[in-house]
C-alpha cells in the first residue's frame, strides 16, 4: 500500500501549463511549469527525475519571488495536464 500523499498550496484553483519540457531528450516531458491564478507566471513547478512519466518532486511558490514556500515528493495534489 502506498503513503498518502502531500498536498501543495496553490496561489489559484486553475492550472495553465506555461512550460513543458522534455530536458533529458527522452521524448517524454520531465518539466513542467504552470500558473494557477491567472496571472501568467509560474507558481507551481513540477519535475519528473527518473523518466518514469510521473511527477516525482512538486514546488509550489506562493509569493513568486523565486523560492518556494513547499517541496514535496509526487506531484502534491496537481497531477499534469496530459
Amino acid at each position: 500500500m502506498s503513503e498518502p500523499q502531500e498536498t501543495v498550496e496553490t496561489r489559484g484553483d486553475e492550472r495553465v501549463d506555461l512550460l513543458k519540457m522534455d530536458t533529458d531528450g527522452d521524448g517524454k516531458t520531465d518539466l513542467w511549469a504552470a500558473d494557477t491564478d491567472g496571472d501568467g507566471k509560474p507558481d507551481l513547478f513540477q519535475f519528473d527525475t527518473d523518466s518514469d512519466g510521473k511527477v516525482n518532486v512538486t514546488m509550489s511558490d506562493l509569493d513568486e519571488d523565486g523560492t518556494p514556500e513547499q517541496v514535496v515528493e509526487g506531484d502534491g495534489g496537481h497531477p499534469p495536464t496530459p
